[in-house]
């Protein structure tokens, strides 16, 4: 026996939404992605790359690792602490970044939306 399938979730056609397929189109959109893109790709790499010296030199440079700084402190935990150190840098940067660059597009993108929505609903009744 066939099953209509038109109306079950994995259905794409069921999911999309006319009014956010249209504002994902505009320039706004668009712009809100790039400045997004223009962050956190960068943030990524830099952040991957810092990780990924600690590990190397934590496996191929022992002695550089093992130097002493202050009393028991070695370079092996400076690095590591500073992995923590960036991580809550990155985040503190991103959130001054998305509050000024992406939140305003955002937010008048959602008002966009709820508005035709709302349009929408009052026409329909």
């Amino acid at each position: 026996m066939a099953h209509d399938t038109s109306h079950q979730p994995h259905d794409m056609a069921a999911r999309h939404d006319p009014v956010y397929d249209r504002l994902a189109e505009t320039a706004e959109f668009a712009e809100l992605r790039r400045r997004y893109r223009a962050f956190v790709f960068p943030a990524t790499i830099a952040f991957l790359s810092w990780y990924l010296l600690y590990v190397v030199l934590s496996n191929w440079a022992g002695d550089f690792m093992a130097t002493k700084v202050v009393g028991n402190i070695n370079v092996a935990l400076v690095f590591g602490l500073l992995q923590f150190v960036t991580t809550f840098l990155i985040a503190w940067l991103y959130s001054r970044y998305s509050t000024s660059k992406l939140d305003p597009i955002a937010r008048e993108l959602d008002e966009q939306y709820v508005a035709e929505l709302q349009g929408r609903q009052g026409g329909a009744r």
